[in-house]
């Protein structure tokens, strides 16, 4: 008998009442409930499990006979194919959210056609797995019963549409309401802070305003649902999806609102100091030998890629939706499998959220990487945002065990840019107080200054890995 002492539920997964996951040995699980166990048979058997995993919609999974021979009768116990890296909504670009929105309702649409249904359409179900969104709750799905409404219309208009049209239409970055309401933007607020113009876009004045409007009425109303229960077709349900398809395909953002999104264009390197450094970087990666590589400050990938290029699994982050959305639409172009552009605020970033703080994980709790790339970095948060030298250098012991850092100097053009703004008050920015620092967590391996510049590349191993 397979042994569970190592077994532990993973705590984002506790409110369905079907199943949950847990890990054994570090090895992801889910685990189904009876109460789930008529949708799972129909979802396997209907042959939509097949369609979907076939089309890379859906992940796929292994039912696990050791736990099954060997356990009660009252569960089943599956293995999904592991996500290297769980991204949240709040993290992702524009197109992102948008391409996990059409990558839902697609699946709503053949799910429908095999006689079942999305139960709930929460953006957390989806993840971005070898460049593409894909769904991995295995137990979102229930039989379609004719005549009902679909029960996770208004999730999806919260976790997707809502977001989407602010983002598009009033400012891209209330994309990070997703923050504070982890169940979905309220409909009603969102209906408050678009441009009264959205009114006469008809997807958005049905899905949001007038059913903003709808929930307001009825929400503190005792409602008979039998005698109120309005019968839905088929037909009508498949309407519902492709107004909603057509609503979102038609939303747009461009990404040269923001102030990096063409950091290509106005960088500091001349051509050879470019290739010199990047030239650096791979010859860097090469002594790593690395599976996991974070790009912080990644601007459009333009590094990143040295790493993915090598089918290195890469997180390129960068503070500005419009260079993620550039990186992100970049990596799509080219097929990457093994890049993902996400939007984080390194002085800010993500945390801990839901109940107990423990449903979202922070970004920390996802780490730590084999190595970090900082490049070009530093002194935004050194001068930019007062963080001293000690501080990054204990963050950055925290999420990785090789580092690939880039100090510039204080009379570089791109820090002269930065304390034009502001009084210099940062007596130790300096190449000797920043190895002093980061001496204390780091182990200097090598370092080399780059072409035509002063700025110098630093190759760093944790002390404690």
């Amino acid at each position: 008998m397979k042994s569970l002492t190592n077994k532990r539920s993973v705590s984002g997964s506790f409110r369905d009442p079907t199943g949950f996951l847990f890990t054994d040995n570090r090895i992801l699980y889910r685990q189904i409930n009876p109460s789930g166990f008529d949708d799972y048979f129909l979802l396997r058997n209907s042959g939509l499990y097949q369609e979907l995993t076939a089309a890379e919609l859906l992940i796929p999974h292994e039912e696990i006979s050791e736990y099954n021979q060997n356990s009660p009768p009252d569960q089943i116990v599956i293995k999904p194919e592991k996500v290297g890296f769980i991204s949240y909504p709040y993290e992702w670009s524009f197109s992102q959210l948008k391409n996990a929105a059409q990558h839902t309702l697609k699946i709503q649409k053949i799910a429908l056609q095999k006689g079942m249904s999305l139960k709930d359409c929460s953006a957390y179900n989806v993840q971005f797995l070898h460049g593409k969104p894909i769904l991995i709750d295995t137990l979102s799905f229930e039989r379609y019963r004719e005549g009902e409404p679909w029960a996770a219309y208004r999730q999806f208009c919260q976790h997707f549409l809502a977001p989407l049209a602010l983002m598009a239409y009033t400012d891209v970055r209330l994309s990070q309401f997703l923050r504070i309401y982890i169940d979905g933007i309220p409909l009603d607020l969102a209906s408050k802070l678009l441009p009264k113009k959205t009114s006469l876009n008809f997807s958005l004045n049905v899905h949001i305003h007038i059913h903003a409007k709808s929930q307001a009425r009825y929400s503190e109303k005792e409602i008979d649902r039998d005698k109120n229960h309005r019968q839905i077709k088929e037909h009508q349900l498949l309407g519902l999806v492709d107004s909603l398809a057509s609503g979102i395909n038609k939303l747009t953002w461009k990404p040269d609102q923001t102030d990096w999104a063409e950091y290509e264009k106005f960088h500091n390197y001349s051509p050879d100091a470019l290739q010199h450094k990047s030239d650096l970087v791979a010859h860097y990666l090469s002594q790593t030998q690395s599976s996991l590589v974070w790009d912080m400050g990644a601007n459009v990938g333009r590094f990143s890629r040295l790493a993915s290029q090598q089918k290195i699994d890469t997180i390129a982050f960068d503070i500005d939706p419009g260079a993620v959305e550039v990186n992100y639409l970049q990596a799509v172009e080219d097929g990457d499998r093994h890049l993902l552009p996400l939007v984080a605020d390194l002085t800010n970033p993500s945390p801990g959220l839901g109940w107990a703080h423990e449903e979202r994980q922070s970004l920390l709790e996802r780490g730590p990487a084999d190595t970090v790339l900082a490049l070009a970095l530093i002194h935004h948060l050194a001068i930019g945002n007062n963080v001293p030298f000690n501080k990054l250098a204990e963050f950055f012991s925290r999420i990785c065990k090789w580092l690939i850092i880039e100090f510039i100097p204080k009379h570089d053009p791109q820090v002269n840019r930065l304390l034009k703004v502001r009084q210099d008050i940062f007596s130790d920015y300096d190449q000797d107080h920043f190895l002093e620092e980061f001496c204390d967590y780091f182990e200097l391996l090598t370092q080399q200054k780059i072409k035509d510049t002063d700025r110098v590349l630093f190759l760093l191993m944790n002390k404690n890995s």
